[in-house]
């Protein structure tokens, strides 16, 4: 593991970031570059874990990585920041967090000596102190050069998470699929909590209802993959109890109903006769379908 290493931006990120490093014993001397004149209230400081800088300042000449855990949008001014307090030290890299940013816009700190990657955990922090237990175990999406990459996988190591490594042109593609894992299941779990309150369910036990399950389908994936995780009336072939929900669904809710429908029959249509999966196929079409009618010439 690097000797020191330092995390600009004592976010809930950076903070569990730090965390996680610091309670697997995997770094030295951890160090924290924040924006305001006093450290936030985290036990890395208030236990002496962690060195806290206002503003930025040259890096220790043991550092062997630098972590920009900062909005995107700031990334560019941080390295910009970064470069001004002189060259790298020996074999240092330097990363940002983002799952969808390319390594170009640390270009400034690669002009002074730094190795540049992007080093993004596939994990929600919501939490900086309680969170951090969720980082060991992750996995930790790369990007950068072979230097950079050995670098990363040296504290990924150390925090107990794998890594995969993107190609810089397809990061997009690769931070698209975590939002829809990670951020698209707030909705979906917010319209099941309004349906079931609809149906007659309070608002204090709807959401409660249903986290068992979902925690359930999570280990099922997670023990016998998706294909074989999927349960209820599709998977039966109940062509008519699907029929059911969706007359008991407004037009709107009907359309994300019969989309998440779609995509859970192409991956179980090989357990269903041809006759059923035609059926399905054709009642998601009907509230799938894009309106084309209009008024014409």
């Amino acid at each position: 593991m690097p000797g020191s290493v330092t995390i600009v931006g004592p976010g809930r990120m950076g903070l569990a970031l730090g965390a996680a490093l610091v309670d697997s014993e995997s770094v030295e001397r951890l160090t924290l570059f924040g924006r305001r004149p006093e450290p936030p209230a985290h036990p890395l400081f208030t236990h002496g874990q962690a060195r806290y800088v206002y503003g930025v300042e040259p890096l220790e000449r043991d550092t062997r990585a630098v972590l920009l855990a900062v909005p995107d949008a700031a990334v560019p001014e941080v390295a910009f920041s970064l470069a001004a307090q002189g060259p790298a030290p020996d074999g240092c890299a330097a990363f940002h967090l983002s799952g969808s940013l390319s390594t170009d816009v640390l270009a400034p700190l690669h002009g002074v000596g730094f190795e540049l990657g992007a080093f993004h955990p596939l994990q929600a922090v919501s939490n900086p102190v309680r969170d951090a237990d969720r980082i060991p175990g992750s996995y930790i999406g790369v990007t950068g050069s072979p230097a950079a990459i050995r670098v990363a996988r040296v504290i990924a190591n150390g925090l107990g998470c794998s890594i995969f490594t993107v190609p810089a042109g397809r990061r997009p593609l690769q931070h698209a699929a975590t939002v829809l894992a990670s951020n698209y299941l707030v909705p979906l779990l917010d319209l099941s909590a309004r349906l079931m309150e609809r149906a007659g369910v309070s608002a204090d036990d709807a959401l409660p209802a249903l986290l068992p399950l979902v925690r359930g389908t999570l280990q099922s994936i997670e023990e016998r993959g998706l294909a074989a995780s999927g349960r209820g009336p599709l998977v039966r072939g109940d062509a008519e109890t699907v029929a059911l929900h969706l007359r008991a669904l407004d037009p709107e809710d009907q359309r994300l109903y019969a989309l998440f429908g779609s995509e859970l029959l192409r991956l179980v249509d090989s357990e269903l006769d041809d006759h059923t999966q035609a059926a399905l196929a054709e009642l998601f079409d009907r509230h799938t379908a894009l309106e084309t009618s209009g008024t014409g010439g």
